[in-house]
């Protein structure tokens, strides 16, 4: 069962963001809090005042989506019946599309100007408008997300901005095979992402864990692979399907879903690409045709069960066959049968066929396996994944689209035609540009938002962390890359541990938005310290809006290291102003206790060290214990980046 989301924003919330505003409007009024920062931006003198006699005009009908948006979201937070008006050129807010190209913001930027009078969007396209109404809407302040009526003073300060963006790929991958996502919930994941200019949505779409698109010519694919049992506790973790089980937890897009979602998406100007994970991570599809798998097992898909070791240096070992016998003719056919629905559903030109974590040791046991090797004179059972994946992208080809694989796919066989998306680090992205491949940077170590994002004791429990500030700090072209073979970058949120879309947006926010900010603006108008200002604004925002996020930069960073036979530790905080508090006592930490200042080495004996973050003398961090134990285990974890 999903939980319920209501977007009303409680009385007691809009009172405390009112105060806030109060407190901090003056400041918002003469500093503009954007996300992502804008290629360009002036601040003049004075503000345009938004009225109920407002309205918004749009000159060509391209623009009727973009100026009803607009529209519906001042009408939403105000109560106002603010129109939208075609063809008139008398309105306060005018969007229109330029009659000669501007080569200056290309196809997706925008000029925006405010002034006293009026504000204008002039753009080359209908995106370049929309993004530009983005903006305008975040300098409106913050009750306008609310999504019932709110008082405030409606006012935008005035400004000429010119904005544009860095890469064109700007992207999110949401994982639906873990947990199902229904239709609706994508669209409002949606709605959330293009307020910051994201413009592509990869859906992973299948895994070992459901099969989540109707393929009508496989029924079977949805009627068993889209179901499994339920099971409660922590991914990875949970007992096996027992014999008569039923299989109800789950879901599946039908075709008219994924038209529905892929029409919402394209009005704001989002590429939806599907994913098909293949040879490996295919349980789901092989619960409903064991035929297709070396053993030809049967299998369930699987619950969150520990069916695989892994070693800790990249391999491992599936203790359940979950791979496609490449050897296998019956295997192409069903592929082409997928990517023939699939293609037909999403207008994107692209299709991701996944590719990575392939086991291969059940392909080295097969005897048909075997004789492939030899007509291919190969003595590498990895070479049968080139094999593989070559004959997949003559499929996708055939179907009038791209290929899209993790970097796994470099391990041979498909063309340079083939988009290589990053994932193993930097290295993985770096290789594919090296060997002529366009390629989507999105490294676990910057863009992996299923990771922890703070304090480990605190957050949920996850293997690895990914702070908002390292996002942020995210370079996507190395110096050895030719810039051009770099479409942009995707964070990818994998969902074992989110079974739900208020955590899904606890662990998207607000590291999406310091993604946006490194996928749209230029490269030397980032500042963290500046972007920390805004995106504490923005925790207002999205409070009035009804949208989770999480709170972990408020949280202290604690490290330890061995030196000379003692455990010294070293504290930080991702945002500057903060005051770290902590005792080695015993007792509760407060804003009387001790600084923290520089490195300091732990005394001798049972001492639980409790930390919390202060400003302005307000306690703002959760409390962090941590025991000898534990202060001991980090020094293995020791990352420079964070304290030093």
């Amino acid at each position: 069962m999903k939980m319920r989301i209501t977007t009303n924003v409680p009385n007691r919330l809009v009172l405390w963001a009112l105060s806030l505003l109060t407190c901090n409007y003056g400041q918002a009024q003469s500093t503009v809090f954007l996300i992502p920062q804008p290629a360009s931006l002036k601040v003049n003198e004075g503000f345009f005042q938004l009225s109920s006699a407002s309205k918004v005009v749009y000159l060509q009908d391209s623009l009727a989506f973009s100026a009803n948006w607009l529209a519906e979201k001042i009408n939403q937070a105000t109560g106002w019946k603010l129109a939208a008006v075609n063809r008139n050129e008398n309105g306060d807010i005018v969007l229109q599309i330029n009659s000669s190209y501007d080569n200056q913001i290309g196809t997706e930027g925008y000029r925006l100007s405010v002034s006293p009078k009026v504000v204008k969007i002039k753009a080359n396209t209908s995106a370049g408008i929309f993004y530009g109404v983005q903006t305008f809407l975040q300098l409106l302040p913050a009750p306008v997300e609310s999504t019932s009526p709110v008082k405030s003073t409606w006012q935008a300060p005035a400004v000429e901005i010119i904005d544009y963006p860095r890469f064109r790929w700007r992207g999110v991958m949401l994982d639906v095979s873990r947990h199902f996502f229904t239709k609706e919930e994508v669209k409002r994941y949606i709605d959330q992402l293009v307020r910051y200019k994201f413009n592509t949505l990869h859906l992973h779409l299948t895994d070992d864990h459901g099969w989540r698109i109707e393929i009508k010519s496989l029924p079977r694919l949805t009627q068993i692979g889209a179901w499994r049992v339920v099971r409660h506790g922590y991914f990875g973790s949970r007992r096996p399907v027992q014999q008569g089980e039923a299989a109800t937890y789950g879901g599946y897009y039908t075709h008219e879903d994924i038209r529905e979602m892929v029409a919402y998406a394209k009005q704001r100007h989002v590429n939806i690409v599907p994913e098909i994970d293949v040879p490996g991570h295919c349980m789901a599809a092989l619960a409903a045709y064991p035929e297709l798998s070396c053993t030809q097992q049967i299998v369930h898909v699987d619950p969150g069960t520990a069916f695989s070791e892994w070693y800790g240096n990249g391999t491992f070992k599936m203790l359940v066959d979950n791979t496609l016998n490449p050897a296998n003719e019956k295997v192409y056919e069903f592929l082409d049968k997928v990517f023939t629905e699939v293609a037909a559903l999403f207008p994107s030109p692209y299709i991701h066929v996944g590719g990575d974590e392939c086991y291969k040791g059940y392909w080295a046991e097969n005897e048909e396996c075997r004789k492939l090797m030899k007509q291919l004179n190969t003595r590498h059972i990895e070479d049968l994944q080139g094999y593989f994946m070559s004959r997949v992208e003559k499929i996708i080809r055939s179907k009038g689209k791209r290929m899209i694989g993790w970097d796994e796919v470099l391990e041979g066989g498909v063309s340079p035609e083939v988009i290589v998306m990053g994932w193993r680090g930097v290295k993985g992205g770096i290789e594919a540009a090296r060997q002529g491949h366009q390629v989507i940077m999105s490294p676990t170590t910057y863009a992996y938002f299923d990771y922890q994002q703070g304090e480990q004791t605190i957050e949920p429990p996850v293997y690895a962390s990914l702070r908002a500030k390292k996002v942020y700090s995210f370079e996507p072209i190395a110096s050895e890359v030719d810039p051009r073979q770099v479409l942009g970058v995707q964070g990818n949120v994998w969902t074992e541990q989110i079974p739900h879309m208020r955590h899904l947006e606890y662990m998207t926010y607000p590291r999406a938005w310091a993604l946006a900010e490194v996928a749209w603006s230029p490269r030397e108008s980032k500042n963290w310290q500046d972007f920390t200002r805004r995106m504490e604004y923005h925790f207002l925002r999205a409070d009035m809006a009804g949208i989770n996020y999480a709170r972990s930069v408020y949280d202290a960073i604690v490290q330890t290291q061995q030196r000379e036979g003692n455990l010294i530790v070293k504290m930080a905080t991702e945002i500057p102003d903060l005051q770290i508090h902590y005792t080695i006592d015993g007792t509760m930490p407060d804003h009387r206790s001790p600084v923290y200042q520089t490195p300091f080495v732990l005394p001798e004996g049972k001492i639980t060290l409790r930390v919390i973050t202060y400003r302005n003398g307000k306690p703002i961090g959760r409390l962090i214990t941590l025991s000898p134990e534990q202060l001991a285990q980090r020094t293995k974890l020791y990352d420079s980046t964070l304290t030093d």
